[in-house]
């Protein structure tokens, strides 16, 4: 599934990879490699493989599930796929309350200790899945753990899910979608190292200049 998920991100350009011209992602961090899965929710049949393999997932790794909850915002509409497929109650999860109405954070009902599984596009360092958890977990949900489209595996990001005991199951992730470029003649092995030096440590910019 990993090989078959990185070759579909990659043929619809939801993962760009260029090192020689790094990406500033929000946080301004410079990255050889840019991740948006919502280009997948424009490709019907990609779509359609990624839902089914979020619910292959969710049916093996979390049978319990009664709630799909995705995170705001890119999460939202794969979750919404998701909970119509398993026909499953959805909602989704704000990154902080609104200021109007009831001021709700989490979208859609929830009952105490119902048992949840978040729907998340990207993980990197984790922290925007782990307010969710944290919100979910404070409304007295169970959440039995993530089922996300792709994740770096950045060791920081790995250490907050085990920290906050979250589990995470990702369809691919950085190794597999680099295994996959290469195989298609799109990244040389130079490239690549590159890209895994900013994996492992993205603070330290000289992968930029190739050291």
């Amino acid at each position: 599934m990993k090989e078959k998920i990185a070759k579909l991100l990659l043929s619809v350009g939801a993962v760009v990879i260029n090192p020689h011209e790094p990406f500033t992602w929000a946080s301004g961090i410079k990255s050889p490699i840019y991740c948006d899965n919502r280009l997948t929710l424009t490709s019907p049949v990609e779509r359609t493989e990624i839902e089914k393999a979020l619910c292959e997932v969710i049916r093996s790794e979390y049978p319990q599930c009664q709630v799909i909850m995705g995170t705001s915002t890119a999460g939202i509409a794969h979750a919404a796929i998701v909970g119509h497929i398993m026909e499953l109650p959805m909602g989704y999860v704000r990154s902080g309350a609104k200021g109007h109405g009831k001021q709700n954070q989490i979208e859609g009902r929830l009952e105490k200790d119902q048992k949840v599984v978040v729907i998340e596009d990207l993980i990197s360092t984790a922290g925007s899945v782990l307010e969710v958890v944290d919100a979910l977990r404070s409304a007295g949900a169970d959440v039995l753990g993530v089922a996300s489209i792709f994740t770096y595996n950045m060791q920081k990001g790995k250490d907050r899910l085990k920290e906050a005991n979250v589990k995470n199951i990702s369809l691919t992730n950085l190794d597999s979608l680099l295994e996959t470029a290469a195989e298609e003649g799109k990244l040389e092995q130079s490239d690549i190292k590159r890209v895994l030096a900013f994996r492992d440590n993205p603070s330290d910019e000289t992968w930029i200049k190739g050291n």
